[in-house]
C-alpha cells in the first residue's frame, strides 16, 4: 500500500510545481512575445512608448456618463496585436486576471447614482450603470494598450525608453528591479511548495498558521535571494542601466507613427463616431 500512495504522492507534488512553475513561463512569454520580427517590433519603443501614454489620456479624459464615444479606440489595441502577430486569446486571459479590481471599484455605482439617464424600452438606464460600464471600458482599453505596449516592446526596453524620456532614473531602476521581483518571487515560491510537498504526506489541506508561516518565510527567502543576486550584478558591473540588442533610434517612421496615431485619438476624442453613424442612419429612415 505504501508503493501506490509514495506514487500519488510524488504525483501530486510534481502536479503542484508544474502549476507554479508553469505560471514563472507565463510571466516570461511577454518578454518572449517582445523578441518578435514584425515591424511594430523594430520602431524606436520611445515612439510606441508616447503613442501608447497619449492613447490612454484620451481615454481616461471622457466623462464619467460617456461610453459610445470609446468604443472606436478598441482600433489602436486591435491593429497593434494583428499587425505585431501577438496571441489575442493570452492578451484578454491576462486582461481578465487584473478586472476584479475595475469591476469591485466602481460595482457601488448602480446604488450611488440612480438618476434615470435614458430608456432603452420599458426598462430605465440609471447613470450610475452607464458609469460602471464607462470604469469597464476604460480599464480594458489602458490595461489592452500596456499589455500591448510591453509585449511588442519588453518590459527592460520600456524602463530603458522612460530614461531616454527624462523620467527619473531612481523611478526607472525600481520599477525595473519590481518587475524582475516578480520571477525571484515565483521561484521561491516552487522551492517552498516542493519542501512542502516532500515533508507532509497524506494532508488534506493547508492551516491558516502553516499558510501564514510559509508566506513570512517566502518573503525572507526572497529578499534574501534578491540581495544575493543585486550583490553578483554589481560584481558584473551594474550601474542600474540594461544595455539592449536593438539600437534605439527615432526617425522618419516613429515621427509618422506617433503623429498619425496622435491625429486618429485627437479626431476619436472631440468627434462620437458611433453617435453620428447613429445619427446619419437614423436620417436615412426618416
Amino acid at each position: 500500500m505504501l508503493l501506490p500512495a509514495g506514487f500519488l504522492f510524488l504525483f501530486y507534488g510534481c502536479f503542484t510545481m508544474f502549476k507554479i512553475d508553469s505560471n514563472l513561463f507565463d510571466i516570461g512569454r511577454m518578454d518572449t512575445l517582445a523578441t518578435g520580427d514584425t515591424p511594430l517590433h523594430h520602431l524606436d519603443p520611445r515612439a510606441k512608448l508616447i503613442t501608447t501614454l497619449v492613447f490612454i489620456v484620451a481615454v481616461v479624459s471622457f466623462g464619467k456618463y460617456e461610453v459610445s464615444a470609446m468604443i472606436p479606440f478598441f482600433i489602436f489595441p486591435l491593429v497593434q496585436i494583428a499587425y505585431g502577430d501577438l496571441p489575442l486569446t493570452y492578451l484578454l486571459r491576462k486582461v481578465m486576471i487584473v478586472s476584479p479590481f475595475a469591476i469591485f471599484v466602481g460595482i457601488f455605482n448602480p446604488l450611488l447614482d440612480r438618476e434615470i439617464l435614458f430608456h432603452f424600452g420599458s426598462i430605465g438606464i440609471s447613470g450610475g450603470w452607464v458609469s460602471y460600464l464607462s470604469i469597464l471600458m476604460r480599464f480594458t482599453l489602458t490595461v489592452m494598450a500596456a499589455l500591448t505596449l510591453i509585449a511588442l516592446t519588453g518590459f527592460n526596453t520600456v524602463c530603458l525608453a522612460l530614461e531616454k524620456l527624462a523620467v527619473p532614473k531612481p523611478f526607472v531602476v525600481q520599477l525595473l528591479f519590481l518587475y524582475r521581483y516578480i520571477f525571484v518571487l515565483t521561484d521561491e515560491a516552487a522551492r517552498l511548495m516542493r519542501a512542502r510537498s516532500l515533508r507532509v504526506f497524506e494532508s488534506k489541506g493547508m492551516g491558516f498558521k502553516p499558510f501564514a508561516s510559509m508566506v513570512g518565510h517566502l518573503l525572507l527567502r526572497t529578499l534574501d535571494r534578491a540581495q544575493r543576486i543585486h550583490l553578483a550584478m554589481c560584481c558584473r558591473g551594474f550601474e542600474g542601466h540594461i544595455p539592449i540588442l536593438r539600437p534605439m533610434r527615432f526617425g522618419i517612421r516613429e515621427v509618422i507613427y506617433v503623429a498619425a496615431w496622435t491625429m486618429v485619438f485627437t479626431l476619436l476624442r472631440f468627434y462620437n463616431l458611433p453617435m453620428k453613424l447613429g445619427l446619419f442612419i437614423t436620417g436615412l429612415f426618416t
